[in-house]
């Protein structure tokens, strides 16, 4: 396991243990970057209009495409840290 590969798993942990629930913002951000550091670009269709949480979850996942999976990693790894220190 590489050394992004081990922090990247790391941040995965440290995350559910934060000291504060991070804004929703900041939360449908964590789930891109993690989807797109662990599957890459989203797939399947968008969902319905009514499906709000899995529709903007979609959306920013949709928004890193095309972005390498290391530097989500990257991007996940860091985002993790600035939430620890609050």
């Amino acid at each position: 396991m590489s050394d992004l590969e081990s922090r990247f798993a790391t941040a995965a942990d440290e995350v559910k243990e934060l000291p504060e629930r991070p804004d929703n913002a900041a939360l449908l951000r964590l789930y891109a970057l993690f989807k797109q550091g662990s599957v890459g670009d989203v797939a399947g269709d968008r969902p319905g209009m009514m499906a709000f949480v899995e529709r903007a979850k979609y959306d920013a996942w949709a928004e890193l495409e095309g972005m390498p999976a290391d530097e989500a990693k990257q991007a996940y790894v860091d985002l993790v840290e600035e939430l620890k220190a609050g």
